[in-house]
């Protein structure tokens, strides 16, 4: 039929009915990109200091925001040793999204020389066995700025914008995860996936009031049967990880309203990839368990006790890739 045979009256009414998804990707033509390509540190102001974060820009931009990337470092380290660890920033370069590290505010020792920290990961111990001070940084609040500040100087997503971490890192990003879900797309944990802190009263089991996401948050993780640092069968006295990596991923399972599963795969000779699916708005919750796995983020150069039968960045943005906050 010609555009000129339908009623002016009928073509008015029929314009709202256009499909949503042919809108252009948010942001699109409304933000210039301030950061230019390759590793820089900016500073991002969170309170009354401005704190150094690690941002990687990919060498080829496509026109439009770019995936944004947050990428947090085990306990005991920081930005540029989480970078090197994880490998994620190439995965970047390839795949065209921005990878951003920013450190913990929890000083190793005091003074801090090698610039080590830990994350104020809410309600638990690090893993020096105390609890943060009081005025300790809100690094739920401060990550939250850290996100928003990249995305408007990289020209970023905010419907892509995902977090990854491991071990302490992988505790801070399910806390933020289970915290701020309408700023994350998914979430990605290396040996470290939580559901809620260890109860205070049986750390065999989480404390399912602090992870009320109010929306799905598709996960994807790692972890090794064979891992000391954060059992994958949990430890029952420790109020930092308590309760095992199967709960972790049941819980979220549960969380996302997933509706089958698990669906178990071989992927590898020591590897098999666990899936629960039918989850709420397309969300997925999947597992990587490494059998006689130690505690490493799989396929890390960086890390010869690694399993390299996967590798975890690829996966990780495969898994981020086919996820877009809704």
């Amino acid at each position: 039929m010609r555009l000129r045979a339908v009623p002016l009256a009928l073509f008015a009414l029929l314009l709202p009915l256009a499909p949503a998804t042919a809108a252009p990707p948010d942001g699109w033509g409304r933000c210039t990109r301030a950061l230019a390509a390759g590793t820089q540190t900016i500073q991002v102001r969170f309170g009354d200091t401005a704190y150094p974060v690690r941002v990687h820009v990919p060498p080829t931009t496509p026109r439009g925001p770019l995936p944004i990337v947050l990428n947090l470092h085990f306990s005991n380290g920081n930005a540029d040793q989480q970078a090197a660890y994880s490998g994620l920033e190439p995965v970047g370069d390839r795949e065209g999204f921005v990878t951003v590290e920013p450190n913990g505010n929890l000083p190793a020792a005091t003074p801090n020389p090698n610039q080590i920290w830990f994350w104020n990961v809410p309600g638990v111990p690090t893993t020096a066995g105390a609890y943060p001070p009081p005025d300790a940084r809100d690094d739920i609040a401060y990550l939250t700025k850290v996100v928003d500040d990249v995305t408007r100087l990289a020209c970023g997503d905010s419907t892509r914008v995902y977090v990854a971490g491991h071990s302490g890192g992988a505790r801070m990003a399910s806390a933020y995860a289970c915290a701020r879900p309408d700023k994350v797309a998914a979430l990605a944990a290396s040996a470290g996936l939580r559901a809620g802190r260890p109860s205070p009263t049986d750390p065999m089991f989480p404390e399912v009031q602090t992870c009320t996401p109010n929306r799905p948050v598709p996960v994807i993780t790692f972890h090794g049967d064979a891992d000391t640092t954060n059992p994958y069968q949990g430890r029952p006295t420790d109020l930092r990880w308590g309760y095992p990596t199967p709960m972790a991923v049941q819980s979220w399972a549960q969380i996302d309203r997933c509706t089958s599963g698990p669906t178990v795969v071989a992927v590898a000779p020591h590897v098999n990839r666990l899936t629960y699916d039918g989850c709420a708005r397309g969300a997925q919750v999947v597992l990587y368990k490494v059998a006689g796995g130690t505690h490493s983020w799989p396929g890390s150069a960086a890390d010869s006790g690694a399993t390299k039968e996967i590798d975890a960045s690829t996966l990780i943005w495969h898994f981020f890739q086919s996820h877009r906050r809704l």
